[in-house]
């Protein structure tokens, strides 16, 4: 039996980690094209950081709750879903509303948890895996070889990168804030991995031949150093602004070497887009995973009830990997 109402964390307002309170909505019903999953587990993501602060408003017709990604079981599908039945587990993409007992979902946006997989880690697969996969692989020819730079490899963004990227036969290069952090990253498949604290990116890059693709969470600047780590030709991919997104530049390497610079945010792309990169995912991605050759990496899981700790928590920045809320 499906309540009429659920337990959920309702914001008292924006700021910081004690607006998360523990409250009470009702219980969403699908759309025709939707799923409702019974949440397992929700994943904590740096939007849910900028949302909660006021600055990453939902789109329209999304709910107002935090949470990107969930893991459940489907206990209700609407009129057009053909792919899902209740009772199945999965793990979800959320437009929000991951922060709750039960979420309303694309039936695209849902894939099978891989075999072997807990069902509660399985809820930071979904943000991480759409936008590492998105951003990287998406429409591109990326050869095997290439040298990939991923900044943060410490954390979701960053350990998703290192495993997909090395996974693909890619050449991985990294940042990270220690020697151990450092080796951390390179037991994930990281080639190389750079402590910034007693080494230049930027030099070691470059005598590994440059980048072809670099991942940038940091900004500030870090912008500059990428295209003098970046190889010919290269991309370089912005999804966050650790440091700050306003600084000046020199432009003048972008037309020298010829390089992309692109950034995306996920949650505004076309529902087909993610269903897209979901079916990716499934047919690419989820193998390697089931084959133990990529592994969910979780750093802690809090309950449902201490989602202000596990912000302050992923606002600290010493975790590595996904930190998860259970429901």
């Amino acid at each position: 039996m499906i309540p009429t109402e659920m337990d959920a964390i309702v914001p008292t307002g924006t700021g910081g980690p004690d607006v998360l309170v523990m409250g009470k909505r009702p219980v969403p019903s699908p759309a025709a094209h939707e799923v409702l999953i019974e949440v397992a587990a929700a994943g904590v993501n740096g939007p849910d950081l900028v949302q909660r602060r006021g600055h990453y408003p939902p789109p329209k017709g999304a709910s107002d709750l935090l949470g990107l990604e969930v893991s459940g079981k489907v206990v209700a599908v609407g009129g057009d879903v053909t792919n899902w039945k209740v009772g199945d587990d999965v793990c979800a993409l959320t437009n929000g509303g991951g922060y709750a007992q039960y979420v309303a979902v694309d039936a695209g946006h849902c894939l099978a948890i891989p075999r072997g997989v807990d069902i509660s880690d399985a809820a930071g697969l979904p943000e991480t895996f759409f936008t590492v996969w998105s951003n990287i692989f998406h429409g591109h020819e990326v050869p095997a070889g290439a040298l990939l730079l991923v900044h943060g490899g410490a954390g979701g963004i960053g350990s998703t990168a290192i495993q997909v990227g090395a996974a693909m036969g890619l050449r991985v290069f990294t940042t990270a804030d220690s020697a151990e952090a450092s080796a951390w990253c390179e037991s994930l498949g990281a080639e190389r991995a750079i402590n910034f604290r007693e080494e230049d990116f930027v030099e070691v890059v470059r005598e590994a031949g440059g980048a072809d693709i670099i991942l940038d969470i940091i900004a500030g600047d870090y912008v500059e150093r990428n295209f003098k780590a970046a190889s010919h030709d290269a991309r370089i991919i912005q999804l966050a602004f650790n440091k700050g997104s306003k600084m000046e530049i020199n432009l003048m390497p972008v037309m020298l070497k010829r390089l992309t610079y692109t950034g995306s945010t996920l949650r505004s792309r076309p529902d087909a887009f993610k269903s897209a990169i979901a079916s990716e995912l499934e047919a690419t991605v989820w193998p390697p995973i089931e084959d133990g050759k990529i592994k969910p990496v979780t750093h802690a899981v809090l309950p449902l009830a201490q989602a202000r700790e596990a912000h302050e928590m992923m606002e600290a920045a010493q975790h590595r990997g996904k930190i998860l809320l259970k429901v």
